[in-house]
């Protein structure tokens, strides 16, 4: 494991106790613990923004790895390191930020937060695929 994949892994891994605590608070609005006046819309939209934070954050943290074991030149690398973890975020805050509003039953324009984040992931799954073809 290269010293910048210790360095992504561990910023990634920080990252975690907000998830927890994201899926802490749903839980509580979910449970009815929280009165929150949600919609359906905006209660499906948070569970899908915190399920893909936590699947995605555990792709980037195997991108990582895989990273490593390509032979990319280090700028490619550098770019793939961070787009990894930049989707994740981006991906889980726009379902949060597209369904944030009173009584929302659709999305709002932040939506687009969301395919920006779609579109980074897949390009850099892309680029990390074919890189890893080509390593072999």
């Amino acid at each position: 494991m290269t010293s910048i994949s210790k360095l992504m892994c561990g910023i990634t891994i920080l990252t975690v106790p907000t998830i927890a605590y994201g899926g802490y608070y749903l839980l509580t609005i979910l449970s009815g613990y929280d009165k929150t006046p949600l919609t359906d819309f905006q209660k499906a939209m948070f569970r899908a923004g915190h399920a893909h934070a936590g699947v995605l954050v555990l792709l980037s943290l195997i991108a990582q790895l895989l990273i490593d074991n390509t032979q990319m030149n280090s700028g490619l690398q550098l770019a793939l390191r961070i787009a990894f973890p930049l989707a994740a975020i981006l991906v889980s805050a726009g379902f949060f930020a597209s369904a944030t509003g009173h009584g929302l039953t659709q999305p709002n324009h932040l939506i687009i937060i969301l395919y920006s984040g779609a579109l980074l992931l897949v390009t850099s799954l892309i680029f990390l695929g074919i890189a890893l073809i080509k390593s072999r």
